[in-house]
């Protein structure tokens, strides 16, 4: 019976909280470079999941 690479496992879990962190900062970079109104902010907060590629309609 083959035996569980531990440092396998080990390394993917870290490069995953690399990956999280990253994300975070770039996040917290963007939205301090570009502040938002409150209400604006909740409203995207909410819609935020898988969203962010979508740019909003724009009335004629």
């Amino acid at each position: 019976m083959a035996k569980t690479n531990f440092q396998y496992e080990k390394r993917q879990k870290e490069l995953e909280k690399k990956k999280k962190a990253e994300e975070k900062a770039r996040r917290k970079l963007e939205a301090k470079n570009n502040p938002k109104p409150a209400d604006e902010a909740a409203g995207e907060a909410e819609g935020e999941a898988g969203e962010a590629d979508e740019t909003p309609a724009q009335p004629e």
